[in-house]
């Protein structure tokens, strides 16, 4: 029965490690090619091994883990962490935070999209025919 416990599907581990926020999403980003082993494509039913290295692409950014120990069961993010280690490239953790703060602020970009009361009004005044 302990055997049987060892063998850990990729896609459940990526769940489990709170990279993906559902195992269906692990699941569908191994399918798609965005789980990489060895610069190959994984399956999602691909079992993970103590010392294996993974490139994953998520929405957010891209990781590099290199897997410490097996989790088989999802945890709290501060436990999730020492099950593996983030190897990622500095250069691709500074993209990834400028993208993302502009792309979830909520808030559009100044002087685009809708004008203003005031420069609606200035637009009204401008093309309004007062001869």
């Amino acid at each position: 029965m302990a055997e049987q416990k060892e063998k850990l599907r990729i896609d459940k581990y990526l769940w489990a490690i709170r990279i993906f926020k559902t195992r269906s999403l692990a699941s569908e980003a191994c399918d798609k090619g965005k789980v990489r082993f060895q610069t190959n494509g994984v399956k999602a039913s691909k079992p993970v091994n103590v010392g294996d290295e993974y490139e994953i692409k998520t929405e957010a950014r891209k990781w590099v883990i290199k897997v410490t120990a097996l989790l088989h069961n999802r945890v709290q993010y501060s436990e999730a962490v020492n099950h593996y280690i983030d190897l990622t490239p500095t250069e691709d953790l500074e993209t990834a935070k400028v993208s993302a703060a502009a792309f979830h602020t909520g808030k559009r970009l100044s002087k685009i999209g809708r004008p203003t009361k005031k420069e609606r009004r200035d637009l009204d005044e401008f093309t309004s025919e007062d001869d």
